[in-house]
C-alpha cells in the first residue's frame, strides 16, 4: 500500500496547468493503472505534461493522461507598482513573477543598466521566481533608482514596467521657537502646520496642549494642505496648537512645536462680510489627471461664520459622483473624469454679504488604454495585428520593441510592418514569433505591454473537463459546455442526436464553445454532441440533457383566523416531476417547523399532525401587540442631528401605525428615557433632531392598534457634535454691594444648553450714554465683580455664553447701577408759617442722592422756651417731603435737623432754626438754598441764619444809644430854641437827607443762603452780622403802621414797619401822634431818626 501511494504522489508531481497544447498528436488515454494482477504498467512519453484521473467504473483503477509540453514565450503575470516606497527598516521586496514554456529566466535592470544580483551581498533573487529582495544593512538609500525585471526563455523576453524604487522618510521638524500669535476677538487666523513631504505624504492632524483632537466645524478647519484655519476666533481659542503628522509605513507620528495662540478682547467683535482665506483671491485654477483625486477647498472668514455653497458651470452642483466635506469647504471627486472639468464657484455668505470665487478644473492624463496587445497563437500563413490603441490628454506618442529591444533596431522581417499603434503580420512564420512590447507615453506617464505572438500548428481538440450529464428544471436556462483549442482556429458545431446545427431561436454558441439554450423543454431531452475541426484534425464531445418537471404547488393553505386554543388544519398538496424526491418541509416565522401529533408554539396556536407536501404557508394569528424593532443603527453624524435605522419587528397581524422613538441623555439619571418624536409606521429610517454635545442612547416602540410593543434595545451610545451655544443668559442684573463696585449676576445655562465643552460666559460693561469703548471679562461663574466704580453710577450690560466651539449670542443690553452711598443732605429746606400756630417745613432730594433714595428724617425741638423740650424725630417715606408742625405761642421757635437715607444708610443732617413769627396773617419763609451756609461735618451739617440787621441783638442795642444820643440833642436844641437861639440856615442845607430805606416795606423778612465765604482775611461788619445770633428782632418795636418825614424833614421817632396793635400800646400811639404835629416833626435831624 505504501509503493502505491508513492507511485500516485510520483503521478500527481508531474502535473502542471496547461496553456495550450501545441502538437498535432491525438491525445488518448495511454495508462491504466491495474492493482488486482500486482502489476503497474505506465508508459510516459518524453516532453510531455500528464494528468491521472480516477475511473468510478474500475476497481481500485486510475487514468494517467499526459500530454505533449506546451512551449509558450514568457508573460509577466505579478509585478510592483511603478511608484514602489519601502521601509528600509524591513525587507525590501521588489515583485516580479512571470510564466512561460519552458520556465523563464528572470534579470534586472537598474537606472538603465543590468544589475549583477548575484555579487551583491544585500540582495538575491527567490528561487523559480524573479521576485528581488535586498537586505539593505547599510546605506538602504544606494538602492533607491528605477528598476525594470526582465523574464527570457528562448522564445522571447518580457519586461516589467520600470519600477521607480523609494524609501520611506520621516523627517523631524526642526527644533525652533515659535512666537506666540496674538489675535483680536473676531478676526481670522490661519496656524501654519508644514508637515515634512516624505515619502510618502503624511497624514496631518490638530489637537490642543491637552492632547485633545481639535474639534472642526464650520468656524474652525484643517485645510488639505494641513494648516488650520479659523474663520473667526473667539475668546475660549486662546491656547496651545500642535500639528502632528503620521507616516503609514513606519507608523511614526512626529509633532510639530506647539503654537500658542493668545486672543485679545479689547475690542468689540464687530460683524464683517466674509473673504477667503484660502484659496486667495476672485479666481484661481487646477489641474488633475484623470482618474486621479480631485480636492476643491473653498475656506472663508467673516463674522458670522459664512456658509460655504457651490455651482458649477453657473448650474446647481451634481453632487452624484462626489462628495461634500468639512461643512461644505470640501469637494472631493474620488476619480476624475473629462467630465468634471470646468468652472467650479463657491460662494461665502453671510448676513453682511456674500463673496465669490471661481476655480477653474482642467483635467489632463496620462496614457490610458483603449485597445492593449493581447497574446496572439497562430497557425502558419495566418495573417494578424498587434493592436496597442490608447489615448491621454495630450496624445501620448507609441513605441514598439520586440524582445526588450527597439523595433527599428531588430532584425528586419519582410511579412512584419509597424503602422503607428498598430503591427500588421501577413502569412506568419516562425520567425515571427517573440514578446513584442508597447509603450505609450506623455508628459504625465506612461503604459508599457508585453503581448507575444505564437506560430504553431495544432490539431483542434476539446479541453478536460468535460460535461457528460447535465440535468436543468422545464422552463429554466441551460448551459452546455465545450472548450476547445487548435490552430489554426476550429470550426465549432453543436448538433442533437448527430442531426443538424443548432444555431438560432432558442439556441446561442458562445465564443467559448459554451451552447445556450433558453426556457428548456421536454421535448430539449436528449444527446448534444460538440464538433471542433480545422485542416489539422477535429475532435468531438457528447453532453446528455435531462429536462425534469417542476414542482407546483396545488392547493396552499389558506389564511386563517382562528379562536385561541382550537385546532388547525393546514393543506397543502403539490406536483412534481416522479423521477424527482421531493421533500416536504413545514416554516412558521421563517423558522422550521417541528412536526409532531400536536405543536404548541408560545402564541398559543395548537396543530394537528399535518400530512402533505408545501414549500410555504399563510397562517393569520389573533392580533397582538408588535414585536419590538431590532438591529437599531446609528449613521450620518452632524452637530445637531443622527440617523437612526432599525429593523421592524413582526406587525402579528396589526399594521404598524407609528413608531416612538426614545432617548436616554446620560444625565444624573441613567434609564430616565424620554419622548424624542414619532414617526410613521412605514419609516425604519429617520432623521433625529438633537442637541449638540450631548451622549445620547437611543430606543423604538412600535405602536399599533392594539398598543405599544416593548422597548427595543438600546442602541450605541452617540455623541452629537459641539456647537456654540444657542441660549442666553438670563436675569441679568447689576447691583452694588459697595460704594465703589457693581455685582453683575445671571443664570446659569443648564448642561443641555451648553452645547460644548468648557462652557463660560463673556460679561461686557460699560457707562451709560458714554463714548467709552466695551470692557468684557470671562468667567466660569455666574457673577462677575467689577471695582472701582463711580457711586450709583448707570452701565450697560450684556453677558453671552462661550464654550470651546465659539460664542453664542449676546444678551439685550440692560441697565445696572453700581453701589450706592449715603446721600447728601436734602437740598432748598423751606421754613414757612402758613398759620398763627403752624411752622410749614418742606425740602427736594439730594442735590447727590448716592442711590435710590428710601426715605427722610426729621428731628425738631424747640430753642427759645424756658425748659428743654424732648426732641422728636419723624421718618417720611421717598415720596413726602414736607411736614407741619403745630407750635405752643407765637413766640415759639424750632431747631430742625434733616437727612436722607439709602439702602445703605443716613446721609448728611443739615440743621436750620426758624426766626421769629409774631406777626399775624404773614407768611415768612426760610430759604437755605440761597442764604444759608451748611458746616458739614461726617455724619451732620448745620446752618445759621443770615437775617436783616434789624434783627440783630447788637443793632437794637446800637440803635438805641443813637436814638437816646439824638433824643439829648432835641432835648438840646428846645432849650436853647427857648431861649432864642438860632443856628445858620447854612448848616441846614447842607444837611444830607438820606433817602428813606423802603427794603422792608411790605414788613416781610427773606433770609437767603451766602452762597460764597468771604475771601478776604479781615472781618468785615457783614460777615460779624452773619455770625450773630439773636433771639430779639426790631419787628417787636414797630407800630404796625408806616411813619414819614414831615415836610421840614422832622423826625417823627419810631420805626417804619407794620405791626399789629393792641390794647397795651394805645397810649403810646395818642402820643405819637401828638408829636407829629410838634416842631421836632420838621426838623431837619428827621431823616437821622428815621434812618436809626
Amino acid at each position: 500500500m505504501l509503493a502505491r501511494s508513492t507511485l500516485l504522489l510520483l503521478l500527481w508531481q508531474r502535473l502542471s496547468a496547461i496553456d495550450v497544447p501545441l502538437e498535432s498528436k491525438s491525445i488518448q488515454p495511454i495508462v491504466l493503472l491495474q492493482y488486482g494482477d500486482n502489476s503497474v504498467q505506465c508508459c510516459i512519453l518524453s516532453n510531455t505534461v500528464c494528468k491521472l484521473m480516477y475511473n468510478p467504473n474500475a476497481v481500485r483503477s486510475f487514468i494517467l493522461t499526459c500530454q505533449p509540453t506546451v512551449r509558450q514565450p514568457p508573460t509577466i503575470i505579478k509585478q510592483s507598482l511603478k511608484d514602489h516606497v519601502v521601509d528600509p527598516r524591513d525587507n525590501m521586496v521588489i515583485e516580479c513573477e512571470a510564466k512561460g514554456t519552458p520556465y523563464p529566466i528572470f534579470s534586472w535592470r537598474r537606472n538603465g543598466k543590468y544589475f549583477n544580483v548575484a555579487r551583491d551581498p544585500q540582495a538575491s533573487m527567490r528561487r523559480r521566481s524573479g521576485t528581488l529582495d535586498i537586505y539593505a544593512w547599510a546605506d538602504p538609500e544606494a538602492y533607491e533608482g528605477e528598476y525594470q525585471c526582465v523574464a527570457t526563455n528562448e522564445y522571447g523576453t518580457a519586461y516589467s514596467n520600470k519600477i521607480n524604487l523609494r524609501m520611506s522618510r520621516a523627517p523631524l521638524w526642526p527644533r525652533e521657537v515659535l512666537e506666540p500669535v496674538t489675535v483680536s476677538v473676531g478676526l481670522p487666523l490661519v496656524l501654519d502646520c508644514s508637515p515634512p513631504p516624505g515619502p510618502p505624504k503624511p497624514e496631518t492632524y490638530w489637537m490642543s496642549k491637552f492632547m485633545l483632537p481639535i474639534k472642526q466645524d464650520r468656524r474652525v478647519s484643517m485645510g488639505v494642505n494641513g494648516d488650520l484655519y479659523f474663520s473667526n476666533v473667539y475668546v475660549n481659542d486662546s491656547t496651545d496648537y500642535c500639528c502632528n503628522a503620521r507616516f503609514p509605513y513606519k507608523n511614526i507620528i512626529q509633532q510639530k512645536m506647539p503654537i500658542t495662540v493668545r486672543v485679545l478682547t479689547t475690542r468689540m467683535v464687530s460683524e464683517a462680510a466674509p473673504t477667503f482665506l484660502s484659496p486667495a483671491g476672485r479666481s484661481s485654477s487646477q489641474t488633475v489627471l484623470q482618474g486621479e483625486e480631485l480636492l476643491l477647498e473653498c475656506i472663508a472668514a467673516g463674522v458670522p461664520t459664512p456658509v460655504i455653497t457651490w455651482t458649477k458651470d453657473g448650474e446647481e452642483l451634481d453632487t452624484t459622483n462626489m462628495k461634500v466635506k468639512n461643512y461644505n469647504k470640501l469637494l472631493q471627486i474620488p476619480k476624475a473624469t473629462l467630465e468634471d472639468s470646468g468652472e467650479y464657484t463657491c460662494t461665502a455668505t453671510n448676513k453682511i454679504g456674500y463673496l465669490e470665487h471661481t476655480i477653474t478644473v482642467r483635467i489632463k492624463a496620462a496614457p490610458f488604454w483603449l485597445e492593449k496587445p493581447s497574446n496572439l497563437v497562430l497557425a502558419p500563413e495566418e495573417n494578424a495585428r498587434l493592436v496597442c490603441r490608447s489615448d491621454g490628454i495630450p496624445r501620448p506618442s507609441i513605441r514598439w520593441f520586440i524582445n526588450g529591444d527597439t523595433i527599428e533596431d531588430a532584425t528586419p522581417v519582410p511579412n512584419r510592418e509597424v503602422s503607428g499603434d498598430t503591427i500588421t503580420f501577413r502569412s506568419v512564420t516562425v520567425a515571427n514569433t517573440g514578446v513584442y512590447q508597447c509603450n505609450a507615453s506623455n508628459q504625465y506617464g506612461y503604459l508599457f505591454a508585453n503581448a507575444y505572438i505564437n506560430v504553431l500548428h495544432a490539431m483542434p481538440r476539446i479541453l478536460r473537463p468535460r460535461t457528460d450529464l447535465v440535468k436543468v428544471i422545464e422552463g429554466r436556462r441551460a448551459w452546455l459546455d465545450c472548450r476547445y483549442f487548435g490552430s489554426p482556429v476550429p470550426d465549432l458545431r453543436w448538433s442533437k442526436s448527430g442531426l443538424g446545427n443548432l444555431e438560432g431561436n432558442r439556441f446561442k454558441v458562445h465564443s467559448n464553445g459554451t451552447l445556450q439554450i433558453r426556457g428548456a423543454r421536454m421535448d430539449d431531452q436528449g444527446t448534444y454532441e460538440c464538433i471542433v475541426s480545422n485542416v489539422a484534425g477535429r475532435d468531438e464531445n457528447k453532453v446528455k440533457l435531462e429536462v425534469k418537471e417542476s414542482t407546483k404547488i396545488l392547493k396552499r393553505p389558506d389564511n386563517m383566523r382562528v379562536l385561541r386554543g382550537t385546532d388547525v388544519r393546514l393543506e397543502c398538496k403539490a406536483q412534481h416531476d416522479p423521477t424527482v424526491a421531493v421533500t416536504t418541509t413545514w416554516l412558521k416565522n421563517k423558522q422550521f417547523l417541528i412536526i409532531g401529533w400536536r405543536v404548541a408554539d408560545r402564541d398559543f396556536i395548537s396543530m394537528l399532525y399535518v400530512f402533505g407536501i408545501c414549500i410555504k404557508s399563510f397562517l393569520t394569528f389573533l392580533p397582538d401587540r408588535p414585536d419590538p424593532p431590532t438591529n437599531l443603527q446609528l449613521s450620518d453624524p452632524f452637530e445637531r442631528s443622527v440617523r437612526l435605522t432599525w429593523t421592524p419587528g413582526d406587525s402579528n397581524h396589526s399594521p404598524i401605525k407609528e413608531y416612538l422613538v426614545q432617548y436616554d441623555d446620560d444625565d444624573w439619571l441613567p434609564f430616565k428615557w424620554r419622548n424624542l418624536s414619532t414617526y410613521p409606521g412605514n419609516l425604519n429610517s429617520v432623521i433625529l433632531q438633537l442637541s449638540p454635545f450631548i451622549i445620547y442612547e437611543f430606543r423604538v416602540i412600535a405602536i399599533n392598534d392594539i398598543g405599544m410593543s416593548k422597548p427595543s434595545r438600546s442602541s450605541a451610545n452617540f455623541q452629537t457634535g459641539g456647537a456654540p451655544p444657542d441660549a442666553i443668559p438670563k436675569n441679568i442684573q447689576g447691583v452694588g454691594t459697595w460704594r465703589n463696585n457693581m455685582m453683575i449676576s445671571w443664570e446659569a445655562l443648564n448642561n443641555r444648553e451648553w452645547n460644548g465643552p468648557h462652557l463660560k460666559y463673556l460679561v461686557w460693561w460699560k457707562r451709560k450714554e458714554s463714548r467709552e469703548e466695551w470692557k468684557n471679562a470671562t468667567t466660569w461663574w455666574c457673577k462677575y465683580y467689577i471695582y472701582d466704580t463711580d457711586t450709583f453710577t448707570p452701565y450697560e450690560i450684556k453677558v453671552q455664553a462661550v464654550n470651546d466651539f465659539g460664542m453664542g449670542p449676546e444678551s439685550p443690553v440692560i441697565i445696572g447701577y453700581s453701589g450706592e452711598d449715603p446721600p447728601s443732605a436734602p437740598r432748598s429746606f423751606r421754613i414757612q408759617q402758613r398759620h398763627l400756630d403752624t411752622i410749614w417745613v418742606d425740602w427736594d432730594t439730594p442735590a447727590e442722592p448716592n442711590g435710590i433714595v428710601t426715605g427722610y428724617i426729621l428731628k425738631y425741638q424747640t430753642v427759645n422756651a424756658t425748659q428743654g423740650e424732648e426732641l422728636r424725630v419723624e421718618e417720611f417715606p421717598p415720596n413726602t417731603t414736607s411736614f407741619a408742625v403745630r407750635r405752643y405761642d407765637r413766640y415759639t421757635r424750632y431747631r430742625f435737623t434733616i437727612a436722607a437715607q439709602t439702602r445703605i444708610g443716613v446721609g448728611e443732617w443739615y440743621t436750620e432754626e426758624s426766626p421769629h413769627y409774631t406777626t399775624e396773617g404773614i407768611t415768612l419763609q426760610v430759604n437755605h438754598s440761597t442764604q444759608l451756609q451748611a458746616i458739614k461735618h461726617p455724619h451732620i451739617s448745620y446752618a445759621r441764619e443770615q437775617v436783616d440787621l434789624s434783627t440783630q441783638g447788637w443793632v437794637i442795642g446800637v440803635m438805641c444809644a443813637v436814638a437816646l444820643f439824638v433824643l439829648i440833642l432835641l432835648v438840646v436844641c428846645f432849650i436853647k430854641r427857648s431861649r432864642g437861639g438860632k443856628y445858620p440856615v447854612r448848616d441846614k442845607k447842607e444837611v444830607t437827607l438820606e433817602p428813606v430805606d423802603d427794603k422792608d416795606q411790605e414788613g416781610s423778612f427773606d433770609y437767603r443762603e451766602e452762597e460764597t465765604k468771604v475771601g478776604r482775611g479781615q472781618t468785615t461788619v457783614d460777615t460779624m452780622m452773619k455770625r450773630t445770633d439773636s433771639d430779639d428782632s426790631l419787628v417787636d418795636y414797630g407800630d404796625g403802621q408806616e411813619i414819614e418825614f414831615n415836610e421840614d424833614g422832622s423826625f417823627i421817632g419810631q420805626y417804619t414797619g407794620h405791626k399789629e396793635r393792641d390794647d397795651r400800646d394805645t397810649e403810646f400811639s395818642e402820643s405819637r401822634s401828638q408829636e407829629a404835629h410838634s416842631p421836632m416833626a420838621h426838623s431837619p435831624m428827621s431823616p437821622i431818626y428815621s434812618f436809626a
